[in-house]
């Protein structure tokens, strides 16, 4: 492939702009390099640790036709109308209630392009469940690892996307203690609806690393964890299940994401989903 940029012309530019659209950016596709498509450049090149200047050479080339070969991995992995109406039918749920909390707490994606489920690793999570297990945290606490075992929360050591599996294996290398590797992955939520790993026992799997694997299997098992989540859980005197077939959305919100929901919303977003979707339906 030809080095190409801003401004730049030709086929080489087309298949560019096919990739990008592929991995979910909006660009026009033609055959000139525009400002929609640098934009998109910068992007991807920000998530895939590459360097940021809106050139596609060889490295960006390489990671760009790297992510489209997994996007078949990823599409695998995605789930079906099917899928949702029978969770919805086993939990006696509108068919309009379980899309929109699909869309809202997951937007609607639970796989990165490589194939691997999203996730979000918290540091003070971390620190919480090492002691859980009997050791101390502050005996490891160096400046490599700050950035993943803290004791309080924080959100500036976030990476987002497939680093955060960086961060993840980082806290599972800090010992060969097995405690260190049950805690690191009960310490990162996971898939669709970002169900925290150390409510594996709770809802029902062996071990974190069972857990784990069926998140890496298919977004039904991020909507089966999902359902039990809600089905054991309580807020407030009743189930997140029942807040949500009672159609409040504000108990629901404050539930399942904390005092922080009416900051963000969610439970407007919530009904304004749920709206929407009835009408399709």
């Amino acid at each position: 492939m030809k080095v190409i940029r801003y401004r730049s012309r030709g086929r080489d530019v087309h298949y560019l702009e096919e990739i990008l659209t592929k991995l979910g950016y909006q660009v026009y596709v033609s055959n000139f390099f525009g400002k929609d498509t640098h934009r998109a450049v910068i992007d991807f090149q920000k998530k895939n640790d590459l360097v940021v200047d809106g050139i596609v050479g060889l490295k960006t080339w390489s990671k760009l036709i790297e992510a489209k070969k997994d996007l078949t991995i990823y599409n695998d992995k995605l789930l079906s109308e099917q899928d949702v109406k029978d969770f919805a039918n086993e939990l006696g749920l509108e068919l309009a209630m379980v899309k929109a909390v699909n869309e809202i707490e997951s937007s609607g994606r639970g796989f990165l392009v490589c194939g691997r489920p999203r996730i979000l690793f918290e540091g003070h999570v971390f620190w919480k469940q090492l002691k859980k297990r009997g050791v101390s945290p502050e005996q490891f606490v160096s400046e490599h690892n700050k950035d993943v075992l803290y004791k309080k929360w924080t959100k500036i050591h976030y990476k987002g996307g497939p680093r955060e599996y960086d961060r993840l294996e980082k806290a599972d290398g800090i010992s060969t203690d097995p405690a260190f590797h049950d805690a690191a992955y009960s310490s990162a939520s996971w898939g669709s609806f970002q169900i925290m790993g150390y409510h594996y026992a709770s809802l029902g799997y062996d071990s974190i690393d069972h857990f784990v694997s069926k998140m890496n299997s298919h977004e039904r098992e991020h909507l089966k964890a999902f359902g039990k989540f809600v089905s054991v859980t309580s807020f407030k005197g009743k189930k997140l299940l029942d807040w949500i077939k009672e159609k409040n959305w504000a108990k629901f919100a404050e539930g399942y994401n904390g005092p922080g929901y009416k900051k963000n919303k969610y439970d407007t977003k919530l009904k304004k989903a749920y709206d929407r979707y009835r009408i399709d339906d």
